[in-house]
C-alpha cells in the first residue's frame, strides 16, 4: 500500500550559493510530507543555466554548511560526479533502485514547477514521483502543473520568503552584507574563499 511506503524526497538545485530559503523549504518538504529522507542535490552541469555555475566543490561544500543539522536531511554529491548534462530523471530513477518500494517526492520551487513540460522525460518524472511544490508567488507554477496529464502535486505551505541565490550574488558583488539571507556558516565559507567578488 502507498499510504505505508517510506517518502524519500529529492530536492536539486544549483545551491549558488544555498541561502535561508533552501533550508526552510527542506524542512517544510521533511515535515509536511511525510519523508523518511530528503537528499538535496547540488546539480552538475546545469543544462538549464545559462551562466556559468560556480565550482563544484564550493557548492557542495556550502550546501553541506547550509543544510548541517537538518533532520533527515542529508546532502549527495553523485549529480556532481556526472559526467554531461544534470537530468532529474537520471536521479530519480537511481533513488529509485536504491530505495525499491518508497514513494519517491521530488521536491521544487514554485519558479521551477512553471517549466516542468520542458523538463527532460517529465512524463516520466511524473510516473515516478509526487511533487512537493513550494508555493512562492502566484500561484501560477501549481496551476499549470495541475494541467498537465497525470502530474501528482503536493504543495507546501511556507511563509513568502524574499532569499534568493541572485540576490546574494548581488549583495556580494556590490560589497553588501548578506548576514540575513544565509547561514553564518555558509556567510564564513564565502568570505574565506572569496566567492562572488568582482576583482
Amino acid at each position: 500500500m502507498s499510504t505505508t511506503s517510506p517518502r524519500v524526497g529529492m530536492f536539486g538545485g544549483a545551491f549558488d550559493p544555498p541561502h535561508r530559503a533552501h533550508g526552510l523549504l527542506a524542512q517544510a518538504a521533511v515535515r509536511q510530507l511525510g519523508l523518511e529522507r530528503l537528499v538535496v542535490l547540488p546539480t552538475g552541469d546545469a543544462w538549464h543555466k545559462a551562466r556559468t555555475l560556480s565550482p563544484a566543490t564550493d557548492r557542495l561544500a556550502m550546501a553541506r554548511l547550509a543544510f548541517a543539522g537538518l533532520p533527515r536531511v542529508e546532502v549527495d554529491d553523485r549529480e556532481l560526479k556526472r559526467t554531461g548534462p544534470t537530468y532529474s530523471i537520471d536521479t530519480l530513477r537511481e533513488l529509485q533502485a536504491e530505495h525499491p518500494g518508497a514513494q519517491l517526492v521530488l521536491v521544487m520551487g514554485e519558479d521551477q514547477a512553471g517549466d516542468f513540460a520542458r523538463w527532460r522525460a517529465w512524463e516520466d518524472i511524473a510516473r515516478l514521483a509526487v511533487l512537493g511544490v513550494a508555493g512562492r508567488g502566484s500561484g501560477a507554477g501549481i496551476a499549470a502543473l495541475r494541467a498537465l496529464p497525470a502530474v501528482r502535486v503536493e504543495p507546501l505551505e511556507l511563509p513568502q520568503m524574499p532569499e534568493s541565490a541572485t540576490e546574494v550574488r548581488a549583495r556580494l558583488t556590490a560589497g553588501e552584507d548578506i548576514s540575513a539571507l544565509v547561514e553564518p556558516a555558509v556567510a564564513r565559507y564565502i568570505e574565506s574563499h572569496h566567492l562572488y567578488q568582482t576583482t
